[in-house]
């Protein structure tokens, strides 16, 4: 074979490199967990330097597949977000789904963001927690009025200090952007005033906040991008108001498609005992934290026993909400059903080997038919993982979509109109 440059190799392609005699046991490592299916896209290479043999052993990086519902919205991507058509390396130690989704929190840092909060009240006498990043340094938007504001909503029991909130404010701040982060009711340290929590499928507390932004800034571009949960709260609200919404775009990231089908996959015994498990303890302790105001209407005690987060939305979600049934209430919560209805300009990232949204239950004929949908579809990334680089303590690709998205749309979003 002809010579490799090794180096060079790492950095264009973020290879590992192992010893010949020692391919077995990283060959078990890196398959770990995987299936038949997976493991066929190793890349394997034999390559000599300094008189050892080294196998180079990396997945089989693709470029995302793009799925949109009309000619225009792609090439649009095509011409402003072209990081979307770019071939995505996964880090080459870590590129496994439970990998980079186990490992994504603890390795990317967190950029320090001074935050300004705001407690607006409801209409049902409860309050929301607002965490403002105002921008006020801004070189590019120093008119406050119209400086251009991004809505930003964390996940199932997120809040506005996780670590990818922050680096999307980070990238807002290079843009000169404002943020605002929508903090769920009772997870970010307020107090609870009413006994209701939230769910994905009931957007009242998101058109509350909507509309009070919109309100503040109302000639500012206003654009929302939700991850995770978020995403899904975000995609039934858009999917529920159609085009007569103040947002100008939106984007998400890992959402589950089919709350059937992410809870199915995360029952699977491996994935319960890494993630759901965990999950519904953390949502546990987010409940118990205002035990008294729910004890009239739910039994605490039968909550808090719940091995898992269907057993969890069964016990307390589905009751709190007035669902009928967990069935009822899971299939209320899907955004795959609304997808259809969205009316303004929506980017979907999704890593189809996310076991919280499996790849069947991604919606992609529905987005076909609907020209302001755009999937964008990697072949890794795990659960709002998206690492990438030997070291990945900075940006993720998922960053690097949402800044280049955002930008796409407040500088050139009229072009759609024209397309």
């Amino acid at each position: 074979m002809e010579d490799l440059n090794i180096t060079q190799n790492l950095n264009k392609r973020a290879l590992f490199l192992f010893p010949l005699l020692e391919l077995e046991h990283c060959f078990v490592f890196l398959t770990f967990g995987l299936g038949l299916k997976h493991q066929l896209f190793l890349s394997l290479q034999s390559v000599c330097f300094e008189n050892r043999t080294y196998i180079i052993i990396s997945p089989g990086s693709q470029k995302p597949q793009l799925v949109t519902g009309g000619e225009s919205f792609n090439r649009f991507l095509q011409d402003h977000c072209p990081v979307v058509t770019e071939t995505y390396y996964p880090t080459v130690w870590c590129w496994e789904s439970r990998g980079q989704t186990l490992l994504r929190p603890f390795i990317t840092s967190k950029p320090p963001v001074q935050y300004r909060n705001e407690l607006i009240k409801t209409a049902d006498g409860g309050q929301i927690s607002l965490d403002w990043f105002d921008n006020c340094n801004s070189k590019c938007y120093r008119d406050a009025t119209t400086r251009p504001t991004i809505l930003l909503l964390p996940g199932l029991t997120g809040t506005s200090k996780e670590s990818y909130i922050l680096h999307m404010i980070h990238l807002s701040e290079e843009l000169g952007y404002r943020c605002v982060v929508f903090n769920n009711r009772g997870v970010a340290g307020e107090n609870l005033l009413t006994p209701r929590t939230y769910c994905c499928a009931n957007t009242e507390d998101l058109e509350t906040v909507i509309h009070h932004v919109h309100s503040l800034y109302p000639s500012a571009p206003f654009l929302a991008a939700g991850v995770s949960m978020g995403g899904m709260l975000l995609l039934n609200y858009l999917g529920k108001i159609g085009p007569k919404t103040p947002l100008k775009a939106a984007a998400t990231f890992s959402v589950g498609w089919n709350t059937f089908a992410c809870s199915e996959s995360l029952e699977k015994p491996l994935n319960w005992l890494l993630f759901n498990y965990y999950l519904t303890t953390c949502l546990q302790s987010s409940v118990n934290k205002h035990r008294h105001m729910f004890v009239k209407q739910i039994d605490m005690d039968h909550v808090m026993k719940a091995k898992s987060i269907r057993e969890f939305d069964k016990r307390f979600t589905s009751v709190m909400f007035g669902y009928r049934t967990i069935d009822d209430y899971y299939t209320d919560a899907s955004p795959n059903r609304r997808l259809k209805s969205v009316g303004i300009p929506v980017l979907c990232l999704n890593s189809v080997d996310d076991v919280f949204s499996p790849s069947h239950a991604i919606p992609i004929e529905t987005a076909k038919q609907n020209p302001n949908v755009a999937l964008v579809l990697t072949s890794y990334g795990g659960h709002i993982g998206f690492l990438e680089g030997i070291w990945p303590r900075q940006s993720t690709y998922m960053d690097r979509v949402f800044k280049q998205f955002v930008q796409a749309m407040v500088e050139h979003g009229h072009e759609l109109s024209s397309m």
